[in-house]
């Protein structure tokens, strides 16, 4: 029979029960109130290898395992310019188990370039975050390209018999539709060629293949650095930290050209909030680690964080101006 010391005990751990099982989700409490994550994540990544979203992801995923303690597991599944991994994501078990990274291009572009969607991002997937920020950046081959300043770059190509060629990660990608804004705005016979990522446009560039690229910078700061690639400006507002000496557009001569590239984390919609909520506040923890701060503007971005919420929003408010660019470049993807 229990003594009135243990139906004391009892009584006194009861409210301290309740608040904790008052936030398990039905699903948790059918799994017997199991911890998320009790198992690796699978991670996915919708671009190849060696780019700029597959790097920074890889750092912010390393992070996320440790705070969770459990491997947060890449997979890249490039192709259609994203739409590939993130159908992945969005058909994947809303259960905590798939998760993966999106960019401005899937928020706020790929919509408008596809006749025919498999997904729709305001419908099937559940936004944890913003997670970085870059410019894009105009590079030539010091080899190649024998200007050092956009000026003699845009002189340069306005003499060349066969005009230029421009490489991107893909069609309707930011630095595919920088180079067609670039092309207009400057009326030069300039030829888009598209590639799988920047693994590809790096040795098209360095071999004379391709003139020019206003790619992502944080796929090119390693060249850029080694002296195989010359930055003529960036496409931010504001100079980049590691390379002062590379001025803004609008410093070198182009006004009105401000582009930045971004991403965000996403899961498959319905995933409960609980979820939603560790991840969002373990990201917020992680974007201001002084050290990774550090790895990430050496790779050439800056870390962001967001709440879900606004994250959404900032891909609907980018939508008219992404439009507007794909309609006048008359990109399609189909």
């Amino acid at each position: 029979m229990p003594t009135r010391r243990a139906l004391l005990g009892a009584s006194l751990a009861m409210p301290a029960l309740a608040p904790a099982l008052s936030l398990m989700t039905p699903q948790a409490r059918a799994q017997g109130a199991r911890p998320w994550p009790e198992r690796p994540v699978r991670f996915i990544v919708p671009y190849p290898p060696a780019g700029s979203t597959d790097l920074l992801s890889r750092l912010l995923a390393e992070r996320l395992g440790q705070k969770f303690g459990q491997n947060f597991v890449i997979e890249n599944r490039p192709g259609a310019g994203g739409n590939i991994g993130m159908d992945a994501i969005a058909k994947s078990a809303p259960d905590g188990y798939t998760m993966g990274a999106s960019t401005i291009g899937h928020f706020s572009i790929n919509q408008y370039l596809y006749s025919s969607m498999p997904w729709d991002i305001d419908r099937d997937f559940a936004v944890l975050g913003l997670t970085w920020e870059f410019p894009n950046v105009l590079v030539v081959s010091t080899q190649h390209c024998p200007a050092t300043t956009l000026q003699e770059f845009i002189a340069w190509v306005r003499k060349r018999p066969n005009g230029a060629s421009f490489g991107s990660p893909g069609v309707g990608t930011t630095p595919h539709l920088s180079g067609e804004i670039f092309r207009n705005r400057l009326q030069l016979d300039a030829t888009h060629v598209p590639f799988r990522g920047a693994a590809q446009t790096i040795p098209a560039m360095l071999s004379g293949d391709v003139t020019f690229a206003i790619d992502n910078l944080a796929s090119y700061v390693p060249v850029i650095q080694e002296g195989r690639m010359r930055a003529l400006a960036v496409t931010g507002a504001q100079r980049w930290p590691t390379l002062p000496n590379v001025p803004t557009m609008a410093e070198a001569g182009l006004d009105d050209f401000v582009i930045t590239s971004w991403g965000a984390f996403v899961a498959p919609a319905g995933l409960p909030r609980p979820i939603v909520d560790r991840v969002n506040g373990a990201l917020k923890e992680i974007s201001g680690d002084e050290a990774l701060k550090a790895r990430f503007l050496q790779a050439g971005a800056l870390t962001l964080w967001s709440t879900p919420e606004d994250a959404v929003a900032r891909g609907k408010a980018e939508r008219p101006m992404w439009q507007a660019a794909v309609k006048a470049s008359g990109a399609r993807a189909d």
